[in-house]
């Protein structure tokens, strides 16, 4: 099976006596295995009979609600590729041939209505407050994407199995975009044409509708501000907070100065940083998966994998970086023997972490911990010194050259790598 078409329906059975036997044409078309499952919310017409009689699987979901028909619809797809689409008719069949052209590209492709290119024929105050969510969404949550309601789309099925929407009704099509989205999976939106529905009424209800979707978006927020974000550590480089943003640069600017960019660097505990991004040859090194999903388009070597086991051979490289990561790692994972050994004797160790000495550090996390409770400052369950730290360089075989310390708070340390 190539491909499962599952349409989520509600008393449609006038469109669907139109729609199925086109879809299945254009399916054929294709030349795909398919499968087609009409998802009903609880019909009073005769869409099971219209359904069965065209060739599709009937599925009424165990309990009602948009987001619960797709939830379900996904668990009984039997494909590796799911495509979701109306039943009312307004999303036109031929252009699964663009959507399933284009499944190579990304997890998730989205049949957009507002990418240059696209359109929609709605009403005026349906079609007004999907653009403002859109538009809301879109901003609140820093994403790039204009059609995050688009109910047209083709899914990588393994991508589902990574994320769990809570979202009962048309909130779940947002919902499951930003969570895929904060798990590094690929998105592409492709223009479409919306066209109004052939028969019939809409189901959604907008007071209702309007209501979910800034119940999800609240929801939403606190994920894309954590640091559970794909993204998280490339956003905060370019942070709309003075602060924040002068802290990435400095130590983007620190750590480089550090280096010899062009060289061949490890990266251990990467996460989505410019730092990674910033290597010509930078090997990134991550145990967060979504992680280096994200930087999967941006870095071509990556490597999943813990610190305390480095998965390299001895001398391996000349350069290494560790920047943010050890006070978020239970001490006894802590093995600085690992980054001695990785490195060519005579190699270059960059190491930054908090210097909880410090009282301006102390006052900073707790002013952090405050304003952002999701942020990374509850995390740190290793409180580092700068002697402690010293010492334990020290006895790993290291000879530090130089620390430098951003507002007398993070210590990013440059160490050599003794010949023995």
């Amino acid at each position: 099976m190539d491909l499962s078409v599952l349409i989520p329906a509600l008393n449609e059975g006038d469109n669907l006596k139109l729609l199925l036997p086109e879809l299945r044409t254009t399916l054929e078309k294709l030349g795909v295995a398919f499968e087609i499952l009409v998802i009903d919310g609880g019909s009073t017409d005769d869409t099971r009979v219209i359904s069965e009689s065209a060739g599709a699987r009937f599925l009424r979901p165990s309990r009602d609600g948009y987001g619960n028909a797709l939830s379900e619809g996904f668990a009984a797809a039997r494909s590796e590729y799911v495509l979701t689409m109306d039943a009312d008719y307004s999303h036109e069949p031929s252009f699964i041939g663009t959507l399933w052209e284009a499944k190579a590209s990304a997890d998730m492709i989205v049949a957009s209505r507002y990418v240059d290119g696209g359109s929609a024929d709605m009403s005026g105050l349906r079609g007004a407050l999907s653009r403002i969510l859109n538009r809301l969404y879109r901003t609140v949550l820093d994403l790039p994407y204009r059609d995050l309601s688009s109910g047209f789309r083709l899914y990588c099925k393994s991508s589902l199995r990574e994320v769990s929407p809570v979202g009962e009704g048309f909130d779940f099509l947002p919902e499951l975009l930003v969570l895929l989205y904060t798990q590094g999976f690929r998105i592409k939106e492709l223009p479409f044409h919306y066209r109004r529905r052939k028969e019939g009424r809409s189901h959604a209800k907008l007071l209702r509708f309007g209501w979910t979707y800034l119940r999800t978006l609240h929801r939403m927020r606190r994920l894309r501000a954590s640091v559970q974000s794909a993204d998280y550590d490339g956003r905060a480089f370019d942070s709309l907070i003075p602060f924040q943003r002068y802290w990435q640069r400095r130590r983007y600017r620190i750590v480089m100065s550090y280096l010899e960019p062009d060289g061949r660097i490890l990266d251990v505990g990467c996460g989505s940083s410019r730092i990674i991004q910033g290597l010509t040859k930078g090997v990134g090194l991550d145990i967060q998966l979504n992680k280096l999903r994200y930087l999967r388009r941006r870095v071509p070597m990556l490597v999943a994998g813990s610190l305390t086991h480095l998965p390299f051979r001895e001398g391996a490289f000349r350069q290494m970086v560790c920047s943010e990561v050890i006070e978020h790692v239970p001490r006894d994972q802590v093995r600085l023997s690992e980054f001695h050994r990785v490195l060519v004797p005579g190699g270059t160790l960059v190491l930054g972490t908090p210097d909880y000495s410090s009282w301006v550090w102390n006052a900073i996390e707790w002013i952090y911990g405050f304003c952002c409770p999701r942020g990374y400052a509850n995390e740190h369950i290793n409180h580092y010194t700068e002697k402690g730290l010293r010492r334990e360089l020290e006895a790993n075989g290291f000879i530090i050259d130089d620390l430098k310390k951003i507002c007398r708070s993070e210590m990013v340390f440059r160490a050599t790598k003794t010949s023995v």
